[in-house]
């Protein structure tokens, strides 16, 4: 397998060889993504190639894998990475318990939907549509780790220390997720974006699921102390019942 640099990407002809080409191994996958954060792309696959890409790791390998039904993008995500997300879904979720919202996480779930060709495995995932935790507490109570027993999420957390090659807001827009906070690591900001109606996003200043700005996001996993977690949550919780929870209609 050829290695590459960082913003390079391969096409599979470059990696795969013989008549049925297969899937590198989960070693030479490594070798590609040991660098943290480093984004690695191998261009010019189907559908088959990436769900036995998918199929083929271990749980808990850290490696993330995204197919925007031409490309599939690699990496292994590292502590800066990590801390984002983690804050970002804390965020997510004491501001529903708070409301009391109700929603369930489905965390880093890959999203491997052969109707549509795409598959993507989202930071943080969440449900809050009424059906859709129906589906899922259905799905939940038979047992399923299917992933076609469950609905496709409502909310996504996208953290991006480096940019993505290939097209993963499509790859949303084609799951039909409903909303993306994306936390733009180079630029230290957070975006809201919202599915339209004509499939494309569009960025807004509050959430459309939670009443939270994009500005106050960024204040919780950015500005604020967060070296200690369990003090960083409890202030958050102040803060949403001081100030968000009045955003909500009365009565």
């Amino acid at each position: 397998m050829s290695r590459v640099t960082a913003g390079r990407s391969v096409r599979a002809s470059d990696i795969l060889r013989g008549p049925t080409p297969s899937v590198p191994t989960l070693e030479q996958l490594r070798d590609l993504t040991g660098k943290a954060g480093e984004r690695v792309v191998i261009r010019g696959v189907d559908w088959g190639f990436y769900e036995r890409l998918v199929d083929s790791l271990p749980e808990h390998c850290h490696i993330r894998t995204n197919f925007d039904g031409k490309d599939i993008e690699l990496m292994s995500p590292g502590p800066r990475h990590e801390d984002a997300k983690g804050l970002m879904g804390r965020v997510v979720e004491i501001v529903a318990e708070e409301l009391e919202v109700p929603f369930k996480s489905a965390g880093g779930t890959t999203w491997k939907r052969p109707d549509i060709a795409r598959g993507l495995e989202s930071d943080e995932s969440y449900f809050f549509r009424p059906d859709k935790l129906e589906a899922v507490a259905k799905a939940k109570a038979q047992k399923s780790n299917d992933v076609a027993d469950y609905p496709n999420p409502d909310l996504a957390v996208e953290v991006d220390v480096s940019p993505s090659k290939i097209d993963r807001p499509g790859i949303y827009a084609a799951l039909r997720v409903t909303e993306v906070w994306r936390f733009d690591g180079e630029n230290e900001v957070v975006i809201i974006e919202v599915l339209a109606a004509d499939g494309s996003y569009a960025v807004v200043e509050q959430s459309s699921i939670l009443p939270v700005r994009a500005d106050e996001i960024r204040r919780w996993v950015v500005d604020e102390e967060s070296d200690d977690e369990s003090a960083w949550a409890r202030r958050l919780r102040a803060w949403v019942r001081a100030e968000v929870a009045a955003r909500l209609p009365r009565g």
